[in-house]
């Protein structure tokens, strides 16, 4: 069999096939010993016919076929957001923020490549291998194939932290244009992008999914209460910049609506009394925690029982709706102003809930509420993990983390928009529902003279889409100049 030019895994394998079981390194002692030297690097068409690896076609923008032709894609759901898209007017934004590009990949199509792995909830960009076959989804790019990880996982390193904040604003005002409104309450989080590496210069940070302390790319979030919507985020924070960050995002956001944020809700941690003092000299109203001590969980307990008042929170989901309150004005030597103190307990607690405001004029049960719902901000952080993947990434490189943070926030608006449209059931869904129930269907494309047809595979909830009226009119398609794409569902 070495006579024949077999290497020692086609030899075993073929003894395998004949019932006869040899490991590779007694194989090779046995061909040592009777005098047979290593195999020289042979050609291809020396070595036996195996299966190999099918090459993929590069993905050039100026190969993108306008022929008619058939295909099937698994991601037909993608579909849907071109009509959606339709009003964002993406490629004024990518040309007004100067992404990279090249001739073969401009940076709309790389722009648009990203967003659809976060569309589809695929985990990281290396794991774009399993697509480069699907048509659909280069279709959707506007490409004649998808691009490869290399090029994919390497395009975030080329964009700078002044360009990430550029298309963050750019992207605010588009997405208003196309419907998503911006409300007057944010929710504010920090979140750590943890990195194993030993390498970059990275302060540590806490983790709360791992309860300690570690390297990481510390992020700041903020979270449109209305909307349920993330709309705000920077990476790369560092210690030192952390209690400031809250005034920087209420900068950006005079910047873009004009008008500074009505209510701003966060936790003891994500800020200083200082600041909390320049929130208030600029008018805006916050709801924070208090941090509790040992001295002061003593005054409160030691506080006789006529001064607490018995109140009834208006949901009727609660376990716990007839807490007592202690409300009452203090003052602090950081922050130099009288501060309204609400006191809880028999809120489900061992300890009494401390809740600090400046808002003089809202009641403790609207208070207690609007606090609680500043916990779907980790549901929305939670989202971004688990569906968009914000902790996944290709690279721990601080520069990806920023980009690949603006397009998981283009992702996470989409499909806000995508909720509204098709409404009912679905209007406070989470993106991971709308894919899996909605969107995750195969579909067969086919591209005809003037037009391109996606026929979606029978599914029990296509009726929602089509009751959403994106399948309702043909839309014009980006890529292909006077072809419209129209929207089938069996």
């Amino acid at each position: 069999m070495r006579k024949k030019n077999l290497s020692v895994y086609d030899i075993q394998r073929d003894l395998a096939s004949a019932g006869h079981a040899i490991s590779i390194n007694a194989l090779t002692v046995l061909l040592r010993e009777e005098g047979f030297a290593r195999l020289p690097r042979r050609r291809d068409e020396e070595r036996p016919a195996t299966l190999k690896a099918e090459a993929a076609a590069v993905a050039d923008v100026r190969q993108l076929s306008v022929s008619p032709r058939s295909f099937r894609t698994q991601a037909g759901g993608l579909f849907l957001f071109i009509p959606l898209m339709k009003d964002l007017d993406l490629p004024k934004l990518v040309r007004g923020v100067h992404l990279p590009g090249s001739d073969m990949i401009p940076a709309e199509q790389a722009v648009r490549t990203l967003l659809a792995l976060k569309l589809i909830g695929k985990e990281r960009k290396s794991h774009v291998m399993d697509l480069v076959f699907d048509e659909g989804i280069a279709l959707f790019a506007g490409l004649n194939a998808v691009p490869k990880r290399s090029y994919l996982a390497a395009y975030g390193s080329r964009i700078g932290r002044d360009t990430n904040l550029q298309l963050m604003a750019a992207w605010f005002k588009h997405v208003q244009r196309a419907g998503l409104q911006r409300g007057s309450s944010i929710d504010l989080d920090f979140h750590t992008v943890p990195a194993n590496t030993q390498e970059e210069p990275l302060e540590k940070h806490y983790v709360s999914s791992r309860s300690r302390s570690q390297k990481g790319i510390l992020v700041f979030l903020a979270r449109d209460a209305t909307q349920r919507v993330l709309c705000y985020a920077n990476a790369g924070i560092t210690k030192a910049e952390q209690p400031s960050e809250i005034l920087r995002f209420v900068d950006f956001w005079k910047q873009q609506t004009g008008a500074l944020p009505t209510e701003l809700v966060f936790d003891s941690q994500l800020t200083t009394y200082a600041q909390l003092k320049e929130l208030n000299r600029r008018g805006i109203l916050f709801i924070t925690l208090r941090r509790r001590s040992k001295k002061m969980l003593g005054e409160i307990w030691s506080r006789p029982a006529s001064a607490w008042r018995r109140i009834t929170l208006r949901s009727l989901t609660r376990s716990f709706r007839t807490p007592k309150v202690l409300d009452e004005r203090i003052e602090l030597k950081e922050y130099g102003s009288p501060l309204r103190q609400v006191t809880v307990i028999d809120l489900g607690h061992e300890e009494p809930t401390i809740l600090l405001t400046n808002n003089f004029k809202i009641s403790c049960s609207d208070l207690i509420t609007r606090y609680a719902q500043r916990m779907l901000i980790e549901n929305g952080i939670s989202e971004a993990i688990q569906f968009f993947h914000l902790d996944t990434l290709s690279s721990m490189i601080g520069l990806k983390v920023d980009f690949d943070l603006q397009i998981t926030l283009m992702a996470s608006s989409l499909y806000r928009l995508m909720a509204q449209r098709i409404g009912r059931e679905y209007n406070r869904s989470q993106a991971k529902k709308i894919f899996r129930t909605l969107l995750d269907v195969s579909a067969t494309v086919v591209v005809e003279e003037h037009r391109v047809i996606v026929k979606l595979d029978k599914r029990a909830h296509n009726p929602y889409l089509v009751a959403s009226g994106l399948t309702n009119s043909p839309t014009p398609m980006p890529w292909f100049a006077g072809k419209d794409m129209v929207i089938e569902s069996s």
